[in-house]
């Protein structure tokens, strides 16, 4: 299951928000999965973790419950035992610790009676509950900190709200596997190439950050009582972030967004390799930015459809592509965008709205070490 056959394109499968009289987008969804094949896994008693976006608190696009339970209903339906999950921020807001991040995901509506399946969050209580899987081809990453609870799972399958984002173009598939499942200590390393600092205002002394530190890379500072790093000894690999919980320690140094889009690829790798992998994809309410923001702002394009495949690469490419066809909403930052004197076109909806970001190098470097294939048959679903 889900090898690819890169002689031939994967087939995405697709519908519009259209429905019947008697059905709804989350019944309509359910006839999508099954036409997509999502019957040719077996679940017959397997844990099936859905990796999904729970949106931060204050943030009203992030894709509604009814779907995620679309998705879980299916997966009891095959004898599958279904759990929502999600891994812990690198940055401060509703979502960097379990309990935040439970807090959040039930007032957005995410509970076991709403969605009927269990919320676990990826990578325990403190982001620190991670394993080191091996990237197969990786160039940027030889071992991706992925949360414990994602891997211990044995079919894989990601439910995304696709949108704009305000550092990759675009959040999809890949960004929502790649980043979503890296714990604390992974999201560093994809978004960073440096080593932290300590902000001594913030911190504590409370010496929990060293318990983490395997490299000798934390030095507490006795008069000061404050902790230090030892840049010599430290590899930068960013668990130290995690384990902080009053958010002194940061990094100073970002990655750029080239390097950013690889170690996404290669952190989605990480995750799919070895076990089948389904891949669902939602355009509607196509926000410039990502769900993660506390708030959001009016859609950019109107709402397209729903996508599936078990090729998490021709997934991205088919949305982005649909995207692309559609003609920008009014009101929108991607038309206020366009209408400003200086604009300049780069004939794409997500460079014109956020025009410091690229997504191309992600997709090329995604099918460069095998993840999928940007090819696709789109199959419609009526």
């Amino acid at each position: 299951m889900n090898e690819l056959n890169t002689n031939h394109p994967a087939k995405v499968f697709w519908t519009d928000f259209r429905c019947k009289p008697d059905e709804g987008p989350s019944a309509k969804l359910k006839r999508l999965i099954k036409a997509a094949g999502i019957g040719q896994i077996d679940m017959d008693g397997k844990f099936v973790a859905i990796k999904m976006h729970f949106g931060e608190l204050g943030n009203m696009s992030f894709l509604r419950p009814n779907y995620a339970k679309a998705v879980a209903d299916i997966v009891k339906e095959l004898g599958g035992k279904p759990f929502l999950t999600d891994c812990n921020t690198m940055y401060p807001g509703s979502r960097k610790n379990a309990l935040e991040h439970l807090y959040c995901a039930w007032e957005n509506g995410f509970t076991p009676l709403t969605v009927g399946c269990p919320v676990i969050i990826g990578d325990g209580l403190k982001g620190t509950d991670d394993i080191a899987v091996p990237v197969a081809g990786g160039e940027y990453v030889k071992e991706a900190k992925i949360g414990r609870a994602v891997m211990d799972a044995d079919i894989f399958i990601s439910l995304t709200h696709f949108k704009g984002h305000e550092m990759t173009g675009f959040g999809g598939t890949i960004k929502n596997i790649g980043m979503g499942c890296g714990s604390r200590a992974g999201k560093t390393e994809q978004h960073s190439n440096g080593k932290p600092v300590i902000n001594p205002e913030r911190c504590r002394g409370c010496k929990r950050c060293l318990r983490e530190c395997a490299n000798h890379g934390l030095v507490f500072d006795e008069k000061r009582k404050k902790m230090t790093v030892d840049l010599e000894h430290c590899v930068g690999c960013g668990r130290c972030i995690g384990a902080c919980n009053f958010d002194a320690i940061s990094f100073a140094q970002d990655a750029a967004i080239k390097e950013l889009n690889c170690k996404m690829a290669e952190y989605t790798k990480a995750v799919v390799d070895g076990r089948p992998h389904f891949h669902i994809s939602l355009i509607c309410d196509v926000s410039p930015t990502c769900d993660c923001h506390s708030g959001n702002d009016t859609p950019i394009i109107p709402d397209v459809g729903m996508f599936a495949s078990f090729d998490p690469l021709a997934l991205d490419q088919a949305c982005v592509d649909a995207c692309l066809k559609q003609t920008p909403l009014p009101g929108s930052q991607l038309t206020d965008a366009m209408a400003d004197p200086h604009f300049h076109d780069h004939h794409d909806h997500f460079d014109n709205t956020n025009p410091n970001t690229e997504y191309k190098t992600c997709l090329a470097h995604a099918e460069k070490i095998g993840l999928g294939i940007r090819q696709y048959e789109l199959v419609k679903v009526k």
